[in-house]
């Protein structure tokens, strides 16, 4: 059975990054300090981080006097507030949600409760209440099935914007993760490719006050690059030798079609040859520094 925590002897650093979110950004912040005082924790803190919001979003938090307000001077991103977060928390354990108000923010003392020993605890948005456009559920669905598959893990949400985590097991972290959207998908990823506890709580999901951020067609190939990317650093073999096989394949086909019909091995044949022998020694190559890289860190 996996351990939990005592809240009472918990310190956590709630952030909340904001951006242009005026008409939700007063009952979130209201909603999570209510929380976090009733939850009985140790101590805890609030840092929102306006990225460059050009609407009242910093005037409201300011006139929360219970949470920190960090501002950044332009938009640089849904990560790069996180990060800031992050870089700026007091405490051991980071708690992150939307300003939204799309989260189930009742449920952060549930979640830092699950924790335990563990490195993350994600809010799956998997409960029979979780509200989600099944058009942007498309993407999402391969994308976490592509990502599953290279961290060999079963991942029920990739990218939820509720999570708990250890701020030590993500610092180190901080250079590799992206400024934009993707930064909760490439952090649930990187820990688990290294081998750290990520457990996940199914949790409802509400329809967001204000206008969506999120640009589906961009974001979601800005998505598959960056999983892609992550699966470079993370496990290269899994990601470049397929395409080798699949060349190498090919190259099998082409040669006994060129040698029954045409009597001769063709240029296309040697081509194929060149290109999986090149990228199957360059995964072997990248999975032996990967290695080498994990026992030296």
């Amino acid at each position: 059975m996996a351990a939990t925590m005592n809240l009472d002897t918990c310190k956590v650093s709630l952030v909340v990054p904001a951006y242009n979110e005026e008409q939700a950004i007063a009952g979130v912040l209201e909603a999570v300090l209510t929380v976090l005082r009733d939850a009985g924790l140790a101590d805890f803190e609030v840092l929102v981080v306006d990225d460059g919001s050009t609407d009242r979003t910093a005037e409201i938090a300011r006139s929360t006097g219970a949470v920190k307000l960090i501002q950044h001077p332009r938009n640089r991103g849904y990560g790069a507030a996180i990060k800031t977060g992050i870089r700026r928390a007091r405490h051991p354990w980071i708690a992150i949600t939307d300003a939204d108000g799309s989260y189930p923010n009742e449920r952060l003392p549930e979640l830092l409760a699950a924790a335990g020993d563990a490195a993350m605890v994600v809010g799956a948005r998997t409960a029979a209440d979780a509200a989600q456009s099944w058009l942007r559920n498309i993407p999402k669905a391969v994308l976490r099935r592509y990502a599953e598959w290279l961290t060999r893990t079963d991942i029920p949400d990739l990218n939820s914007g509720l999570r708990v985590f250890r701020k030590d097991a993500v610092q180190r972290l901080l250079k590799l993760l992206p400024d934009g959207f993707s930064l909760t998908s490439t952090l649930t990823m990187a820990l688990m490719h290294n081998d750290e506890d990520v457990r996940f709580v199914p949790v409802g999901y509400a329809a967001r006050i204000g206008k969506s951020k999120i640009r589906p067609l961009r974001d979601s190939l800005n998505f598959l690059m960056l999983i892609i990317r992550t699966g470079t650093y993370f496990a290269p073999f899994r990601v470049f030798m397929p395409p080798a096989a699949t060349l190498f394949a090919l190259f099998l086909l082409s040669a006994v079609y060129d040698v029954a019909v045409l009597r001769n091995l063709t240029e296309k044949s040697l081509i194929l040859l060149t290109l999986s022998m090149n990228l199957g020694i360059y995964a072997l190559l990248a999975d032996m520094m990967h290695k080498q890289r994990d026992e030296t860190a």
